[in-house]
């Protein structure tokens, strides 16, 4: 046999180095991707952080006036954090039918309400239903600051929500301002001449509304 024919051993061994490597390269690898799962799992250094969870509450009727002259009022409210921002849905019902509303997060929930900012308009339809969905920090983060101009105010957090009948003349027309003469008329909606407040969150304490209990 000449000694130059190569022998079968040395065909198959740089294939079996080959292949050592392949499994060796495998086995780093799923080890990597092991060791990566676990810290996800485990909130390691690198773990994506987990949702927060939604927080839902209830919008109540205003005052005992807006109880008396519509029974049924009421709402709901469901904000869900984002990575960016969070998402808030609310639901209205039991308003009169085809009836405009406007939403406003608030210092305070009733009056004399404190910084206020103007968020949505919300519609019922013929059944007194109505619904919005908007973006922006509605949670534990929530302020407005004014470090001067027209005027000045410190950080000031606005954890509560208020929804204001869009037209003056509905809650009057409904009987809801006993012994008013006139249409009550407040500045809460694009025009400022906006109705009273028909829902809030005023079951919630002033100074911990249900925006402070949300977090991102």
């Amino acid at each position: 046999m000449s000694s130059t024919r190569p022998t079968i051993r040395s065909i198959l061994a740089p294939t079996a180095a080959k292949a050592v490597g392949v499994v060796a390269t495998g086995a780093v690898a799923a080890a990597l991707s092991l060791t990566a799962t676990a810290g996800a799992a485990t909130g390691g250094a690198h773990a994506r952080p987990a949702a927060a969870s939604s927080f839902s509450f209830r919008l109540k009727p205003s005052s005992s006036a807006i109880s008396a002259c519509l029974p049924k009022a009421g709402g709901h409210v469901t904000i869900t954090p984002g990575k960016l921002n969070d998402t808030m849905t609310v639901n209205l019902h039991g308003m009169p039918p085809n009836a405009g509303f406007d939403l406003f997060v608030i210092q305070q929930p009733t009056a004399p309400f404190g910084v206020s900012w103007y968020q949505s308009d919300i519609q019922a339809n013929d059944n007194g239903f109505g619904s919005a969905t908007v973006k922006g920090i509605f949670d534990d983060e929530t302020f407005s600051v004014s470090p001067g101009g027209t005027t000045t105010f410190a950080p000031t957090h606005q954890y509560h929500l208020g929804v204001w009948f869009n037209d003056p003349n509905v809650p009057f027309n409904l009987g809801c301002e006993p012994g008013a003469t006139q249409a009550i008329v407040t500045p809460f909606n694009g025009e400022q001449h906006a109705g009273i407040q028909v829902v809030n969150t005023a079951q919630f304490p002033v100074d911990a509304g249900p925006l402070s209990h949300v977090h991102r």
